[in-house]
């Protein structure tokens, strides 16, 4: 499956919640969801006032919202999903876990980038350092204690500073450091379920997924 190059909007209204793919810039009034609170597409609004969604559509919708929160396409999501049930634990929190520690991810919610889509283009152009040496694979995972920074030529690129303007006073998740001034943070412990703010549904995606 390609992946996605229209508007981002379109993706919240057809899950019917912001997905903040555009970062912080979805807290505006501008936002499309706010506006219309269906589905996009000629049927729209006729589809928002079925009555009842059968099980497998409710599961199909709440692994598309994970799967476009997180910016994966179908086959990396769905390989992601079979190594998480492989693993020891809930499959569920597994599969949270390793969606947070993509080196994507991590660097988004270090406050380096404004949204995760910015973040993988930061990795994959060779902005971003882990441990000081250049990696440019977004699914790269990030273990405990290894050091992630912007290199110093990038940290004046129109992307890192709007992450810096939109920053503001937010605070950082438990199992992360940063030092915003540097630019560089660690990853402290590998995260919990519980560490993770994600509202979402994980145990609907394995249901689906165990059919």
């Amino acid at each position: 499956m390609a992946r996605h190059t229209g508007s981002v909007c379109r993706l919240c209204r057809r899950e019917g919640q912001k997905l903040f793919l555009k970062g912080k810039r979805c807290n505006t009034e501008k936002c499309a969801v706010e506006r219309r609170a269906y589905p996009p597409g000629q049927h729209g609004l006729a589809r928002a006032r079925r009555r009842r969604q059968s099980d497998y559509a409710v599961q199909l919708r709440e692994k598309q919202k994970v799967r476009r929160i997180y910016g994966l396409q179908e086959a990396q999501f769905h390989n992601l999903f079979k190594r998480a049930a492989q693993a020891q634990g809930i499959t569920g929190d597994n599969l949270i876990i390793a969606l947070e520690t993509r080196l994507d991810n991590v660097v988004y919610r270090l406050g380096f980038a404004p949204s995760r889509k910015a973040a993988r283009q930061l990795v994959r152009h060779r902005h971003i350092l882990v441990d000081g040496k250049t990696v440019t694979i977004p699914s790269y995972e990030v273990k405990p204690g290894h050091e992630i920074s912007v290199k110093p030529a990038s940290r004046e690129m129109p992307v890192v500073m709007e992450a810096a303007d939109m920053r503001g006073g937010d605070g950082l998740l438990s199992w992360l450091s940063a030092d915003h001034k540097k630019l560089s943070g660690r990853m402290l412990e590998t995260p919990t379920r519980a560490d993770i703010p994600l509202a979402v549904q994980e145990q609907l995606v394995v249901e689906l997924y165990s059919k």
